[in-house]
C-alpha cells in the first residue's frame, strides 16, 4: 500500500521524536511531507512555482509542468479546483508558505484524512497512519452507521472507524493553517434543488466523454515504468502483498485490461490497445515499443452452477464475445480460470489489513488469482456504472423539471426488471407514484423517514418471490435514504443510535441548494460508496508490483459523465449505447453481437451462493465469538442462522451477509496487528513493530 502523510502547526518537540516507518521524505522543515511504501519514480512529482509555493502530485497526472505552476499559482489565489482538473488519478498537495491544502478527488477514491495532533492538524491519504499516530480508539457507532445505513452520508458524516480521524468529504480541500487551525472547503459547484442544470446537446455530451476517457487511457499509458522511487519497505499491518501469500506472483510487465468485466473494462482494453493506429501504440504517441500487444484477461468462472444455468449461459456468451473483441492483432487473450481457490469467502483466514472494512474483503481471493496474470499497469472498467448510469431516483429529477415524457421507457423497464412486464399493468403506475412521491418529498422527511424505518422490522419485505423483491428494492430506491441490506441483522441498540443521528441531521435547518436534487444527491451518495468500496478493493486484491487503474474514477470522467444529461440517463441501455458511441468515436467499430449486454449480477450472485455453501463451515465458526457481538452490533446466534439459510437457499439480501462477514474479517485482522505505522528518530528496524502482523 503507498500513502503519503504530513503535519501543519505541530509542536516543534514532537515533530522530532517522530516520522513515518519507511518513509521518503519530500519535504522538509516545521511542515513536513512524506511519501510511505512502493512509489515509482513517475508516480511523485515535485514541482516550485516562486517563492516558498510548492506543489507535490502523486499518482498519474497528464499535465505537464506548466500546467501544474500555472494551477498552483491560481489555487494560491483561492481557485482550488484548478489542483483537481488534471487528466488522471491523483492527489496534489499545494504548501504556500505556512499554510497547505490538500484537495480530495470527487468520489472518494483518493481520500484525505486529518486528525488533531501534538497542536496542529495531521494528515495522510490513509486513516490508519493517524490512527497509530494518535493512538485512536475503534469508533464502534461509525460501523454501526456503515452497516446499517452505508449509502446515506449523513448516517456516517465524515467519521472514519477510529475516533478522532476525520474524512475530508468527496469534492473539498482540506486547508491547513499556521497554528493549528484548519477547514474543508468545497471546491466544486453543487445544483440546486429546483433549478435545473442547462441542457447539454446529446452529442456534445458523449464527445466528453469520449475525450475524457482517451486522455484517462492516454496518461496512464503514457507514463514511463521505473522502480519504485522510495525504498521504504512494506508497512506493519497495511500491505504490500508480500503479506497475502502473492510474493511469487509478479505481474507481466506492461499494459491489461480485462475482457470479462462487462463492457465497460472492454472499452478500456479497445482503447488502450491503440485503436486506430499500429498494434502496442497509444494514439499516436509512441508509449510501448511497436509489436507490443496489451495483455486482455477473460476470467471464466467454471466452478458454480452448469452450463445450462442462467450464470451459466451468460459466462459462455461472455467468453465467446471476449474471444471475438481478441481477434484484434492488437491484444493478447488470456481466459483465467477459477475453481474453488477462486470462490468468493476464500482465503477469509489470510490477507493484507485494508485501510478500512469493505464487502471486497470476501471476493479479495478470487480477484487476485484473476490479477496475478494481468499485467503491471492493469485497467479495470470499476466505477462505470456508478458514473454513468441513472440511479431510479433521477426519475423524480425528471418530474421536477416537468419531464414526464421522457418517464415512460425507463418505469417500463424498471416495471420489466422487476418481473413486472407481463404480471400486472400496476407495476409501472406503482413505480411512478414512487417517483411522484420522491419528488414532493423533502430532503428533512426522507431521513426521518429512514430513521423511522431503522426502528421497524427491516426484515419483514424480504418474503416473496424474485420479482417481489426486486420491486421492493427498486421502490426504495426510489427515496431519499434507506436502510443498508445488512441493517436487519443489527441489534435494535445499534439501530436506534443511527437513528437518531439521522434524526439529528434532518432537525438541521439546510437551504434547497445546499441539499441538492433527489436524484443527483442518490445518485452521488451511490458512487461515493462505490468509490469507497473500490478503494477497499484495491488494498485487499494488491499484488506485489501490480497497479490497478480505475480511469471512470478519475475526475475529468466524472465531470464529464455528470454532464450527460438526464433525459438520455435513464433510457435503457443508456451506458452501452454511451461507450458504444465512445469506441466509435475512437476509431472502434465491429463490435460482437451483444456487447454491453448486463451479466454480471447473474453470475456474481450465483458464484456468491455458490462461496457461501463451500464455506459454511468456516463462516459458522467465524460468528462462533464475533467480534460485532462483544461491540453489541450484532447477535451471533442470529447470523449463523442467517448464514445456513442462505448457503440451503433461502432468499436474504447475500450483499448484506457479505458486509457482516468483511467487518468481521476486518475487525480481527486489525486486533491482532502488531507495530505501528511510525518510529522514533533513529530507529528504523521494522522488525521491531512488526510481530504479529498477519501473514
Amino acid at each position: 500500500m503507498r500513502w503519503l502523510v504530513g503535519w501543519c502547526g505541530a509542536a516543534a518537540s514532537a515533530a522530532r521524536d517522530i516520522q513515518p516507518l519507511g518513509a521518503h521524505l519530500l519535504w522538509d522543515g516545521p511542515d513536513p511531507l512524506w511519501a510511505v511504501g512502493d512509489w515509482r519514480a513517475d508516480e511523485i512529482r515535485l514541482v516550485h512555482a516562486d517563492g516558498d509555493t510548492h506543489l507535490a502530485v502523486f499518482g498519474h497526472c497528464g499535465a505537464d509542468d506548466l500546467t501544474l505552476r500555472r494551477s498552483l499559482v491560481s489555487a494560491r489565489a483561492g481557485a482550488l479546483r484548478q489542483l483537481t482538473t488534471w487528466p488522471g488519478s491523483y492527489t496534489a498537495v499545494a504548501r504556500f508558505g505556512r499554510r497547505t491544502v490538500v484537495p480530495a478527488d470527487l468520489v472518494g477514491v483518493r481520500p484525505v484524512f486529518h486528525t488533531s495532533w501534538a497542536g496542529g492538524t495531521a494528515y495522510a491519504t490513509a486513516a490508519l497512519p493517524l490512527a497509530d499516530l494518535t493512538e485512536a480508539q475503534l469508533d464502534v457507532p461509525h460501523l454501526a452507521a456503515l452497516l446499517a445505513a452505508p449509502e446515506t452520508p449523513e448516517a456516517t458524516g465524515d467519521g472514519t472507524p477510529y475516533r478522532g480521524v476525520r474524512r475530508v468529504p468527496p469534492g473539498h480541500a482540506l486547508m491547513l493553517r499556521e497554528g493549528g487551525s484548519r477547514d474543508t472547503v468545497a471546491y466544486e459547484p453543487t445544483a440546486p434543488l429546483v433549478v435545473a442544470a442547462p441542457p447539454i446537446d446529446h452529442e456534445v455530451a458523449v464527445a466528453g466523454v469520449r475525450d475524457a476517457l482517451v486522455e484517462a487511457v492516454r496518461t496512464r499509458l503514457a507514463a514511463p515504468r521505473h522502480a519504485p522511487a522510495t525504498d521504504g519497505g512494506p508497512v506493519p499491518g497495511m500491505g504490500p502483498a508480500d503479506r497475502n501469500g502473492s510474493r511469487h506472483a509478479e505481474p507481466a510487465p506492461g499494459i491489461g485490461a480485462d475482457l470479462s468485466g462487462g463492457s465497460a473494462s472492454a472499452t478500456l482494453a479497445l482503447l488502450a490497445a491503440g485503436l486506430p493506429g499500429m498494434p502496442g501504440t497509444v494514439f499516436g504517441t509512441g508509449a510501448t515499443q511497436a509489436g507490443e500487444r496489451l495483455l486482455a484477461v477473460t476470467f471464466n468462472d467454471l466452478t458454480p452452477g452448469g452450463a445450462s444455468t442462467a450464470g451459466g449461459l451468460a459466462r459462455a456468451a461472455e467468453l465467446e464475445r471476449a474471444r471475438a473483441i481478441a481477434e484484434n492483432p492488437r491484444l493478447h487473450h488470456i481466459v483465467v480460470t477459477g475453481g474453488e481457490e477462486a470462490l468468493p469467502y476464500a482465503g477469509l483466514a489470510t490477507g493484507p489489513l485494508t485501510d478500512e472494512p469493505g464487502p471486497a474483503l470476501v471476493i479479495a481471493a478470487r480477484h487476485r488469482h484473476r490479477l496475478a496474470a494481468g499485467s503491471a499497469d492493469h485497467l479495470v472498467g470499476n466505477g462505470a456504472r456508478q458514473v454513468i448510469d441513472a440511479h431510479p431516483a433521477r426519475l423524480a429529477d425528471l418530474l421536477l423539471d416537468r419531464r414526464r415524457r421522457h418517464l415512460l421507457r425507463p418505469v417500463t423497464a424498471l416495471a420489466r426488471a422487476t418481473g413486472g412486464g407481463g404480471r400486472s399493468v400496476m407495476v409501472p403506475l406503482t413505480i411512478y407514484r414512487a417517483a411522484r412521491r420522491l419528488a414532493r418529498t423533502t430532503y428533512s422527511e426522507g431521513l426521518t423517514g429512514t430513521a423511522v424505518a431503522l426502528r421497524g422490522p427491516l426484515g419483514a419485505a424480504l418474503g416473496g418471490t424474485a420479482q417481489d423483491q426486486a420491486l421492493v428494492a427498486s421502490l426504495a430506491a426510489l427515496t431519499w435514504s434507506r436502510p443498508g441490506p445488512a441493517a436487519q441483522w443489527l441489534t435494535g441498540e445499534a439501530l436506534a443510535e443511527v437513528s437518531i443521528r439521522l434524526e439529528a441531521v434532518a432537525a438541521r435547518p439546510r437551504s434547497a441548494a445546499g441539499v441538492g436534487r433527489p436524484g443527483v444527491r442518490r445518485a452521488g451518495a451511490a458512487l461515493a460508496r462505490g468509490a469507497a468500496d473500490h478503494r477497499v478493493f484495491e488494498q485487499a486484491v494488491e499484488v506485489r508490483h501490480q497497479r490497478l487503474h480505475a480511469p471512470f474514477y478519475d475526475n475529468q470522467v466524472v465531470r464529464a459523465c455528470q454532464a450527460l444529461p438526464e433525459t438520455l440517463r435513464v433510457q435503457p441501455g443508456a451506458r452501452a449505447e454511451v461507450l458504444r458511441s465512445v469506441l466509435q468515436g475512437a476509431g472502434v467499430r465491429g463490435l460482437p453481437p451483444g456487447w454491453g449486454a448486463g451479466t454480471q449480477a447473474v453470475t456474481h450472485g450465483e458464484s456468491v451462493r455458490t462461496g457461501l455453501r463451500a464455506h459454511i463451515g468456516e463462516l459458522v465458526d467465524l460468528f462462533d465469538a464475533p467480534l460485532l457481538a462483544d461491540a453489541g452490533l450484532i447477535e451471533a446466534r442470529v447470523v449463523r442462522k442467517a448464514l445456513r439459510a442462505a448457503a440451503e437457499g433461502e432468499r436474504l439480501p447475500l450483499d448484506g451477509l457479505a458486509e457482516l462477514v468483511s467487518t468481521e474479517v476486518w475487525l480481527r485482522r486489525l486486533l491482532t496487528r502488531r507495530g505501528s505505522c511510525w518510529t522514533a528518530e533513529g530507529h528504523h528496524d521494522p522488525r521491531a513493530v512488526t510481530s504479529g502482523v498477519s501473514p
